[in-house]
């Protein structure tokens, strides 16, 4: 799909005409979607969730007399999944500046688990436990060791990914702001 994709009158246009064709009832769903992904990227600890939502109605906009021929079903669904998407991405570009950091200047990485051992000192002990547990291990293990995770808390498995999640941003603010102080 386009990124950063200009929407047009004509593409915006051509949207409605696919939730709908009746034009209220069109303009109706897709203010109830764009609110529902505003809600779902907030829910995931995303600050800039409406610039989210409106790259993923962009992203869908661009593809839209594709969508038009060749999707059946409900088209709420189909901006949900490209939202999964752009979200993933919004997340990798917000970590690659620090892991570029690490990554260019070695002698950094000493430093970064250094300021990485007081920022989960300054955690809770069960949002420290929660988020190396939740980490630990690859593949099989690693999926394995989540559902019991998630069973022991008594959450669903969606429920402790959000919290792993935003204990993992808040982790990486506070060793961005360690290694600030380290600077200077």
């Amino acid at each position: 799909m386009k990124k950063n994709w200009v929407l047009s009158q004509e593409s915006f246009d051509s949207l409605l005409d696919w939730l709908s064709p009746n034009r209220d009832e069109a303009g109706q769903k897709y203010e109830v979607i764009r609110q529902r992904l505003i809600k779902i990227f907030s829910a995931r600890g995303c600050f800039d969730s409406e610039d989210v939502a409106d790259e993923t109605i962009n992203r869908v906009s661009s593809k839209v007399l594709d969508l038009k021929e060749r999707y059946s079903g409900d088209p709420a669904l189909f901006f949900y999944a490209v939202g999964n998407h752009v979200h993933r991405e919004h997340l990798r570009k917000k970590t690659l500046p620090t892991q570029t950091i690490f990554e260019s200047n070695p002698e950094n990485e000493e430093r970064r688990f250094e300021c990485l051992e007081v920022c989960l000192e300054s955690l809770s002990l069960e949002n420290r436990e929660l988020v190396v547990q939740y980490y630990q291990d690859e593949k099989t293990a690693k999926i394995n060791r989540r559902r019991v995770l998630a069973e022991r808390l008594g959450i669903a498995p969606n429920a402790l990914r959000i919290r792993a999640c935003r204990i993992r941003a808040s982790l990486l603010q506070c060793v961005e702001k360690c290694l600030g102080r380290n600077d200077r």
